[in-house]
């Protein structure tokens, strides 16, 4: 035996749910060979039991194949995720943890982040669902390469589409292409509702969600309907980006959303062929905002073509590039917020209770009649 045939023969073990092989992704280490015997380490990103013993099967079945008589296959597997402990209302209770991506405008990035945010949670052993919420602009099902699948049925409920080891779901799914959503508010609270009730979403350990951009009913709805973890704010370097952001964060505080970070996106541009990286757009400007919330900046993304043909072409960068110099990023970045909602958690989780509804029905909630003094002086719209 010798090192080039046993990589060779682990090359054809698949890592489950994803059409990679354990070797390309790197998780083979340690690989030491005696005569015919051999032995390594598999370093997973699952804490599932039945994903290691299905690596470690199919490992020593190829091996076997090869020539090799002992086989040794220690698996190296994270800690299993924590039970959330959050408390109060909450229309999907199947899912362990939400977390809230938004921006306080658009064309940031946003959705990209959400996408390989998601699959960077997967990758590290996470069951990751992916809801994308903004209603009027849904471009996920683009970005993960299924704007042409339609979602199953089964009874009254939605299955959710299944990409790159997440589940997914989008109104951009639902709709034929290029079809134009006119809603009132009051049709988008209940969109988002209904993404939460009557999808079949398994029992995940975090449904990162997608948001429109701004601070509006798609927001106040979403943490009235589930204890929301964790708030993540994407941002770009410029002046006019960080004004809009603080709405942002400033919404995460009044909506009682504990900070996961800021991911400050076109953070300087890496040139294709040298490698060289330029500070077009300024970088690090987020952090003096970071510190005015009390958070800080868990990833500085900076301009790179493959992040844009792979949103275009659906093949999401963290996925097909992994050793590439954004990927690694998004999966720091996807490191300290799992970090951030496993101390949320081990400090008794979230509590949406306090920004119910607290309007008579049939009354605005955003009406001066129907909002008490200490809603009008939180923002308003039906939370204390």
């Amino acid at each position: 035996m010798t090192q080039e045939i046993v990589k060779s023969a682990l090359s054809k073990v698949m890592y489950p749910g994803f059409t990679k092989d354990i070797v390309t992704f790197g998780f083979v280490k340690d690989i030491a060979i005696d005569g015919n015997d051999v032995s390594f380490t598999v370093d997973i990103t699952s804490s599932a039991p039945e994903v290691a013993q299905q690596i470690k099967d199919e490992a020593i079945a190829e091996l076997q194949r090869a020539g090799a008589n002992n086989v040794t296959v220690n698996i190296k597997a994270p800690v299993m995720p924590k039970e959330s402990s959050s408390r109060g209302k909450n229309i999907a209770p199947q899912v362990k943890n939400f977390l809230m991506v938004s921006s306080g405008k658009g064309g940031v990035g946003k959705s990209t982040t959400s996408v390989n945010i998601a699959i960077a949670l997967a990758q590290q052993g996470k069951k990751v669902g992916l809801l994308d919420a903004d209603i009027y602009g849904p471009n996920i099902p683009r970005m993960l390469g299924v704007s042409d699948i339609k979602p199953e049925v089964n009874g009254n409920k939605v299955l959710p589409i299944k990409a790159y080891g997440i589940e997914m779901m989008s109104m951009g799914s639902l709709m034929e292409e290029g079809q134009s959503l006119i809603w009132r508010g009051a049709m988008i609270m209940k969109a988002i509702e209904q993404f939460l009730r009557d999808i079949l979403w398994s029992e995940l350990d975090v449904l990162v969600i997608d948001m429109p951009p701004g601070t509006g009913d798609a927001q106040l709805t979403l943490a009235q309907s589930v204890p929301v973890t964790a708030g993540l704010t994407v941002t770009t370097p410029q002046g006019v980006s960080l004004d809009d952001s603080r709405r942002s964060l400033d919404m995460f505080k009044k909506l009682n959303i504990p900070i996961a970070g800021i991911v400050e996106n076109m953070s300087g541009f890496i040139a294709p062929d040298t490698g060289v990286e330029y500070d077009i757009f300024g970088k690090g400007t987020s952090e003096p905002m970071a510190k005015e919330f009390d958070t800080k900046v868990i990833a500085e993304i900076p301009i790179e073509p493959s992040i844009r043909t792979g949103g275009d072409e659906g093949k999401p960068i963290t996925f097909v590039a992994p050793t590439s110099e954004s990927a690694k990023r998004y999966m720091s970045a996807a490191e300290s917020i799992w970090a951030t909602i496993e101390e949320i958690n081990a400090n008794g989780g979230v509590d949406n209770q306090a920004v119910q509804p607290t309007t008579p029905p049939g009354v605005s909630a955003c009406s001066s009649a129907g909002a008490s003094s200490a809603q009008s002086s939180a923002g308003g719209c039906g939370c204390s």
